[in-house]
Order: C-alpha cells, then sequence, then structure tokens
C-alpha cells in the first residue's frame, strides 16, 4: 500500500510517502528547488519521494492533499499521472494531529494542535485512541495564539511569520512581568480584539489600550529589558494557554507551528501534568503532508500498525560516485575516507584542532532542525566556537546558542534532558558540574538545547560523538543546521559545498570525502 501525502502547498510546500505503514520518505520542496513556490504542486518532492520509495506514479495507491489548496486548485488535475490512485483531501488541522499522534508512542493522548491559521481554524483539541482521533474542540481565526505571538513578533522589531523561533529565545533572558496584560487578553480561548488597532502599521499592529496596561509609549523605542520582559510575558502566555487547552491530559501531543516552541515543550515536559509529551519535529505546514499519508493509513484504512519517524531521516542520499562526481565538476582537492574509522578519525581531528566542520551523511532530515546528517559541528573545548558560529558562518546575533549533541545513553551525565530531546525539540538543564564546560550553549538559567542521539537513530554519528569522548573526554559536540543565510538545510553534495565555501566553516565531511580550507 502506497500513500503519496501532499501539504503546506501555500506555503512550505512537502510531499511524504507512507508504504504499508512505515514512513518511506519525506521532503520539502524549498529544499530541493532552493527557493519558495508556494501554490504550486511540489513536483520536485514529488518524484524524489517516489525515487526514494522505488515505485512509480501507477504503484500509488493513494493520495492524500492537505488543505488549505489555492482557490480553484488544479492540483487534482495536476496529479493524473496518477493512474490508479485514489485522491482524497485531509483538513489542515487534522493533518496536523494526524503527524503529531499517529507518529507518536503513545496508544493514547490528547492532541493540541495550534498554528497562525489553516482551513479558518488555527488550533483545536483532538482526542486519539488506537488508531483514531475525535476532534472535540476547534479554535477559529482570529482567536489566534499563532497569530498573537507573531504580533509580538513585529513588536520586538523582528519579522512575523520568520522570527518567532527568536522571541522565545529572548524570553530566556527576561522576566514576565507584563504577564497580567497577556492574561487579559486571552479569555479562555478568545483573544480580545480591543487591544489591536486595525488601521495601526507596524509594531504588532496592538491599540493604545495594550500599550497603557503595559505602562509603555505607543511609540516610544523599547528598551532591551522591555522587549526580553514582553517576550517573557508572551511565552508564559502561551504556555497557559496550551496547558488550559489540553486540560485534563495524561498524554499530550502537539503539532502545528506553535509546536516548534522547544521552551514551551520544556515547560511542559517539566510541569509534573502529564505522563508524557510528544512534539512533531516537522510541525509546520510541511509535516501536514505526513499527517494527511499517516490520516489514510490509519484512519481511513483502518490499519493498526503505527509509524515511527525514528531520527527522521527521510529526505535522499547520495552514494561516493555521486560526491566524487561533483567535488570534481567544481575543481576541488578532497581525501578520500575509505572506511568508517577513516572517516570518524579525520572528523575527530578537525574538531580537536578546534576547527568548524560541516558535516554530510545519509539521509537529508525532514523539518527544519539538523540531527546530524546536515550539521555544522564544534567542539565545547573551543572557547571560541559560538562566536565563530555566529559571527562567520550563521551572521547572527551573538546571543543565539547552538545544541549540544550527546549520545542517549550518557546524556543524563552531562543533562536534565526530556524525550522531546531525541528530536531536538525541547530545552534541558546542564547539570552543575558541567555549567563551565557548555557555556558557550547555555541560554539562561543553566538551559541548553540538547540532542540525544540513539545508535538505532543516527549509527554514524553516534559513532563520532563517542570517538569525540575517547580522544577529548567530552563525548558531545555543539551541533546546528548546515545552511546559510536563511537558506533552507543543504541537499545535495553540490549545496554543500557552495555554503562550505560561502563561509567560515574550516573542512567539510561529506559522505566519504574531506575538504579543507
Amino acid at each position: 500500500m502506497n500513500i503519496l501525502g501532499i501539504g503546506g502547498v501555500l506555503g512550505d510546500a512537502a510531499a511524504a510517502i507512507v508504504q504499508d505503514g512505515r514512513i518511506a520518505a519525506a521532503v520539502e520542496e524549498a529544499k530541493l528547488t532552493r527557493r519558495p513556490q508556494s501554490g504550486k504542486l511540489p513536483e520536485a518532492a514529488v518524484a524524489e519521494c517516489l525515487k526514494i520509495a522505488g515505485i512509480a506514479p501507477h504503484e500509488v495507491d493513494f493520495v492524500a492533499l492537505a488543505r488549505p489548496l489555492p482557490p480553484g486548485s488544479a492540483l487534482p488535475i495536476a496529479l493524473r499521472e496518477f493512474s490508479n490512485a485514489r485522491v482524497v483531501s485531509i483538513d489542515h488541522q487534522a493533518a496536523h494531529a494526524a503527524a503529531a499522534y499517529l507518529a507518536s508512542p503513545f496508544s493514547a493522548a490528547t492532541v493540541v494542535t495550534l498554528d497562525r491559521e489553516g482551513d479558518l481554524r488555527c488550533g483545536a483539541r483532538w482526542r486519539g485512541e488506537g488508531n483514531r482521533l475525535t476532534l472535540e474542540r476547534e479554535i477559529l481565526y482570529p482567536d489566534s495564539i499563532g497569530e498573537l505571538y507573531g504580533r509580538v513578533t513585529e513588536l520586538l522589531g523582528m519579522r512575523s511569520r520568520a522570527d518567532e523561533h527568536r522571541v522565545q529565545w529572548l524570553s530566556a533572558s527576561g522576566r514576565p512581568t507584563y504577564a497580567k496584560v497577556f492574561e487579559g487578553m486571552i479569555e479562555g480561548r478568545r483573544i480580545d480584539q480591543t487591544y489591536f488597532d486595525t488601521g495601526r502599521q507596524g509594531r504588532g499592529g496592538f491599540g493604545v489600550k495594550f500599550f497603557e496596561e503595559l505602562g509603555i509609549r505607543p511609540d516610544g523605542e523599547l528598551t532591551q529589558t522591555e522587549r526580553a520582559n514582553i517576550a517573557a510575558s508572551m511565552q508564559q502566555a502561551l504556555v497557559n494557554y496550551v496547558i488550559g487547552l489540553a486540560g485534563d491530559a495524561e498524554y499530550l501531543c502537539l503539532g502545528g507551528g506553535v509546536a516548534w516552541n522547544a521552551l514551551l515543550i520544556a515547560s511542559l515536559e517539566n510541569s509534573g501534568r502529564y505522563k508524557g509529551v510528544f512534539a512533531q519535529l516537522a510541525a509546520g505546514n510541511a509535516g501536514t503532508a505526513l499527517g494527511a499519508a499517516l490520516s489514510v493509513w490509519n484512519e481511513l484504512l483502518g490499519e493498526t500498525v503505527r509509524a515511527d519517524g525514528g531520527g527522521y531521516a527521510l529526505g535522499p542520499s547520495y552514494s561516493a560516485e555521486e560526491i566524487k562526481h561533483v567535488l570534481e565538476n567544481c575543481k576541488l582537492r578532497f581525501t578520500l575516507l575509505p572506511t568508517v574509522p577513516a572517516l570518524i578519525g579525520a572528523a575527530v581531528e578537525q574538531l580537536r584542532e578546534h576547527r568548524i566542520v560541516a558535516w554530510m551523511q545519509g539521509r537529508m532530515e525532514f523539518g527544519p532542525r539538523a540531527l546530524g546528517h546536515r550539521s555544522i559541528l564544534a567542539s565545547p573545548h573551543d572557547t571560541y566556537s559560538a562566536e565563530n558560529l555566529n559571527a562567520f558562518i550563521k551572521h547572527r546575533e551573538a546571543s543565539r546558542k547552538f545544541a549540544a549533541s550527546v549520545p542517549a545513553e550518557l546524556a543524563s551525565t552531562y543533562f536534565e534532558a526530556g524525550a522531546n530531546a531525541r528530536h531536538l525539540a525541547t530545552v534541558s538543564r546542564v547539570r552543575p558540574e558541567y555549567r563551565g564546560q557548555f557555556r558557550g550553549a547555555v541560554l539562561a538559567d543553566d538551559l541548553v538545547r540538547v540532542h540525544t542521539v540513539a545508535k538505532e537513530d543516527n549509527p554514524l554519528y553516534w559513532q563520532l560523538l563517542h570517538a569525540f569522548g575517547a580522544a577529548t573526554g567530552l563525548p558531545a559536540l555543539y551541533n546546528t543546521s548546515f545552511n546559510l543565510f536563511g537558506e533552507p538545510l543543504v541537499c545535495t553534495p553540490r549545496d554543500a559545498v557552495r555554503s562550505f565555501w560561502s563561509s567560515g566553516i574550516d573542512a567539510l565531511v561529506v559522505g566519504n570525502f574531506l575538504l579543507q580550507k
């Protein structure tokens, strides 16, 4: 049974294939084309997923389209090459819910989906039991907590729909001194629209009432302390909102773009309210492609086999021959690393010399986070690693921190990490005796983004961490996504080479080849 899921057509388009209950492939269109193509069929992603799954269009049994679709959409017509497939459409929030619950480890759970907007709905609560999801509550636009978070993002001088992640990191350095103002704005699941001025341009569209209650001039420049405190207040309001919506849940799954908020996930994990929390790694619109396919498999067809994304390495990979062809075509000098020990040894040598290493191995990750397949790595022993990563590679503010990857079985030695650290979807705490060691990754209050690496999820990266530990005494590496200047994660060897030579990265280990500057 081959099910092709397509989602995020109006933004962040992706395709996924579920094959007999197994997630065979999942790829975002922008990672392949390197440019947004909203409103169109993600042709490159569909073709790549078919290639990875080893099937032809006529072998697809179902095509699941996650709404919303463009007005008067011709997508079903564009899919006519799938001659033997039944085309079905899946509600946007339902696709988010399916991606969150049906890929979770729970046999029953409350599912909360929240995003900015979708099929009129901007959020919902579902009850998941076995292989079924039942809608319990829906939230209609404009009562959108995602929209409110976006407005705060703009108020703080950042880009709405792009920089919400920066607000959560800013919140870590603030105090929720304006929490009562945000509580007053949120009445149950309703957002009080009297706090906004529809005619106001900029500053999040907030009205005079909002600024008066904050005690801040509507046209005044915010101080850094005020910015951090507003961010912290919004973050606390978000946590309280989700807890209220989840009700008396024992197990909780989260989907939709709001589930990308790692500090939210950490707060829920540490609240003591839930026996388990699961955050979908591909929580945004791209993840609806996966959710649509899973919905057909488990709900429409009634199959009880549940999928596990594992390390979410669901994209394309490249052979040594393909990589070598690119390197030679680019007239590059390289060193061949013919065995795994040689490959691991070369990477460890570079990292021990405090060099920043780009690491491209195996299948590309699905979702925005690098899990050791398309990563930029640095040594925690290097005092200047975080500064160098920010200043010469990522070109972003110095306050931004990087994740620390550690073997899953050793994580508790160094960190207090929740289950969602497997997918870099939460924030952990560094243990007191290792604060100095990981000072380059600490956000505030000993908070650190931790990526726990299981051998079964990513055996090569797991071996690298252990080898680095054997050489240095610390089996951990700083890890950030292998991409530059707001681009998507690198996909192909050519993407990797271009990003390597366009940045301050010192060395590139791509497949069995080492490039150095």
